[in-house]
C-alpha cells in the first residue's frame, strides 16, 4: 500500500467514528460538521468496502471489521502523536511533556522512585506516568511500545528492540519468621515440596523457566499482581517465595518474613528499559534514556543487588 495515497486525517476519523459509534458525535469529537464527517464515512467504506458502522434500530453498531480496526485506529493515533511531536532540540530545564513508562511495581519502586527524584530536581516540567505491563506485552510488543515511552523488563521476556541497561539484581527466598520447616537456609527439597506464592504477571516468567530447567513445578497456592505483595502472602504461613534483593530491601520490614539466598545460581535480574524505534531519534527520548542509565549507574555505586541478603 501506499502511504503517500492516503489522507491520514482519516485515520483520526476512523478512530472517532468506531469509538462514538455515531457520525455527529465524532464529528464534534473531532472538530468536523456533521456533512464532512459523513463524507468521511463513505470514504472509510470505499477504502475498507466495509460498512464499518451498520445502523441497528435507532444505533449503530460495529461490523467484525470495526471491531477489529477500532483498536488499531487507536494505536496508530497514539503513534502518529508520538512520531509528530519529536524534537531536534530538548531542554529537561524548560520542557513541558509527559513521559509514560510501563513497570512492574517492581520497577516502579527500585527505579522508577530514583527518576522521579532526579526529575523533580532537574526537570520541574516533565510528569512521569508509571502503568502496568498487560500480558499482551509478550505477544504484540511492538503495538504495545508504540503507544508508550518505555518499557521496564528484564531480559528474558521480549527481544527484538532497542534497549538500553538499568541495573543487576539478584532472585532471593523469602519464607515466614516463624516457618518451622525451614532452618538457616532454604533447600531445594523446600522449593518443591513448599506451596508458593508467585507473581502472576509475564515478568515472572524468568523464574518459572529457572525453576522448571532443575525439575522444580512450584505448587501456587497464591498469586498476585504485585511484588510487594508477596512478602504478607508468605507471612504467616508455610509458603516460600521469590523476590529481588532490592525490592526484598523495602519491603521485608513491612512483614514478618525472612529473606534467604536461592539454593541454587538463579540467573540474575538485567533489568532494561526497552522502546519502539520511533523514539531513536526524538530529543526527548534520548535525553530520557541518558538520565535512565545514569540512575542505573547510580543504583549500582549504591549496591548492585549481588551483596549478601536483605536484613
Amino acid at each position: 500500500m501506499n502511504l503517500s495515497r492516503l489522507d491520514l486525517n482519516l485515520v483520526v476519523a476512523l478512530r472517532a467514528l468506531l469509538e462514538e459509534r455515531n457520525v455527529t458525535r465524532a464529528g464534534e469529537r473531532i472538530g468536523l460538521s456533521q456533512p464532512a464527517m459523513s463524507a468521511a464515512l463513505s470514504r472509510l467504506r470505499r477504502h475498507f468496502d466495509d460498512e464499518l458502522l451498520s445502523r441497528t434500530g435507532n444505533a449503530y453498531e460495529l461490523t467484525p471489521l470495526g471491531v477489529a480496526l477500532r483498536d488499531r485506529s487507536a494505536t496508530a493515533c497514539d503513534l502518529l502523536e508520538r512520531v509528530f511531536s519529536s524534537q531536534a532540540e530538548f531542554d529537561p530545564a524548560a520542557e513541558s511533556r509527559e513521559f509514560t513508562l510501563l513497570a512492574s511495581d517492581y520497577g516502579a519502586a527500585v527505579f522508577g522512585a530514583a527518576l522521579a527524584r532526579s526529575l523533580h530536581q532537574e526537570a520541574p516540567g516533565i510528569r512521569l506516568t508509571f502503568q502496568h505491563p498487560a500480558p499482551s506485552v509478550v505477544e504484540n510488543t511492538a503495538t504495545v511500545l508504540s503507544t508508550v515511552d518505555g518499557l521496564l523488563m528484564p531480559h528474558g521476556v521480549i527481544d527484538g528492540f532497542p534497549n538500553v541497561d538499568i541495573h543487576r539484581d539478584r532472585w532471593l527466598c523469602m519464607v515466614a519468621d516463624d516457618n518451622p520447616e525451614v532452618g538457616d537456609e532454604v533447600t531445594l527439597d523446600h522449593l518443591a515440596t513448599l506451596p508458593w506464592a508467585v507473581y502472576q504477571r509475564p515478568y515472572d516468567a524468568p523464574v518459572a523457566r529457572q525453576l522448571s530447567m532443575i525439575g522444580i513445578s512450584p505448587r501456587v497456592e497464591v498469586s498476585v499482581q504485585t511484588f510487594q505483595l508477596l512478602p504478607h502472602m508468605v507471612e504467616g504461613t508455610r509458603r516460600v517465595t521469590m523476590i529481588q534483593e532490592r525490592l526484598a530491601r523495602r519491603t521485608a520490614r513491612s512483614a514478618a518474613v525472612r529473606v534467604l539466598p536461592c539454593p541454587f545460581e538463579a540467573v540474575p535480574v538485567r533489568e532494561a528499559l526497552w522502546w519502539h524505534p520511533v523514539h531513536t531519534q526524538d530529543a526527548a527520548h534520548i535525553w530520557l534514556r541518558r538520565k535512565a542509565a545514569e540512575i542505573g549507574a547510580t543504583l549500582t555505586a549504591n549496591g548492585n543487588g549481588e551483596a549478601g541478603p536483605a536484613a
